[in-house]
């Protein structure tokens, strides 16, 4: 069974009572999001879909990037790092969800693409087209293995679409997961990866 824990208003963390594995969850507000408090890009939408209470919503932008950095002691284990995303914007009308893909558009032309490095030498990187609109699906970033529980490992992660020969828009983003390798609660779409360990 596990259990999220609230550690801050941007982080929570994901306990098992059985393996006592961890992992980790971090709010949009948490993220680097290029343009993010310009309102003519980003607003920042409410809703009881997210952990958080709120998520960020892409109205439209030429340059999409989101990143971030997380310093943690993860016990010895095999991790996977997911960027929760949903095409289109939610809401509930007369007590029903309804998805409007109206201003979805973009992520058609160019395939989006996901980094992740930390502090000892790992590296993963993948690529994927969004085309899942009216669900909240896990993107999957990359692995990465922790061999030194003592010891903080830092983690660089990012999503991206930054051709700017046409504009995205239509996106919510939630936050950001580490997960065990191998849990998973959503959908989780795995793009083309490249992933190097160091020695």
């Amino acid at each position: 069974m596990y259990v999220f824990l609230t550690v801050a208003n941007s982080m929570h963390v994901l306990f098992s009572e059985n393996t006592s594995q961890i992992g980790m969850a971090l709010s949009s507000k948490a993220l680097v999001i290029t343009g993010i408090d310009d309102r003519r890009y980003w607003t920042h939408m409410p809703t009881t879909e997210s952990r958080f209470q709120s998520v960020a919503y892409l109205q439209q932008i030429w340059w999409f990037e989101v990143v971030g950095e997380l310093d943690f002691c993860f016990p010895v284990g095999t991790y996977s790092l997911y960027f929760r995303v949903h095409l289109g914007k939610f809401s509930k009308r007369f007590g029903r969800r309804v998805c409007s893909t109206e201003h979805v558009h973009g992520w058609n032309k160019k395939p989006v693409r996901f980094q992740l490095s930390t502090s000892d030498g790992q590296n993963a990187l993948s690529q994927c087209y969004l085309d899942e609109p009216g669900s909240w699906v896990l993107y999957h970033a990359g692995d990465f293995v922790s061999t030194n529980p003592g010891q903080a490992l830092k983690l660089k992660f990012s999503m991206a679409q930054i051709d700017c020969t046409h504009t995205k828009g239509g996106l919510c983003v939630d936050s950001v997961l580490v997960y065990p390798k191998g849990f998973q609660q959503e959908k989780v779409v795995t793009g083309k990866i490249s992933e190097m360990r160091s020695s």
